[in-house]
């Protein structure tokens, strides 16, 4: 399962090994618990990744073999190609811009996404 934590500041990536369903359940049993609000819905995700990296062409390969167009990978410009990910959104409202989005690949677009976030991430801490 991939996370995407969405924050004031950006968003972060993380590869989880738990099913969807189960941290789904526990995150709105946190909720119910500690009688926070808790919105739960059906989105999608999209953030840009550059073309330039390894493991781009098997991204792409992994990408048409999904089905249900759970993930798409789409060239914006000569530099970056955008990631749109089905999945569900999980906020403290239906309007919020900070939470947490959480899908379910295969396996293997998992581990890829997963490693080119990671690239990217180091990538710019390098240039910074």
């Amino acid at each position: 399962m991939l996370k995407l934590i969405y924050t004031e500041n950006g968003f972060s990536l993380d590869y989880l090994n738990q099913s969807l369903e189960a941290w789904v359940t526990t995150r709105v049993m946190l909720a119910l618990r500690s009688g926070s609000s808790l919105c739960v819905e059906p989105s999608q995700a999209a953030f840009l990744i550059p073309v330039d990296l390894p493991y781009l062409d098997q991204l792409l390969a992994a990408a048409a073999a999904e089905m249900g167009e759970v993930l798409e990978v789409t060239t914006c410009d000569d530099e970056s190609v955008e990631v749109v990910l089905q999945g569900t959104w999980l906020g403290s409202d239906v309007a919020s811009e900070e939470g947490v989005f959480v899908c379910r690949l295969s396996d293997r677009a998992e581990f890829l996404l997963h490693k080119l976030w990671q690239e990217t991430q180091l990538s710019t801490s390098v240039l910074e």
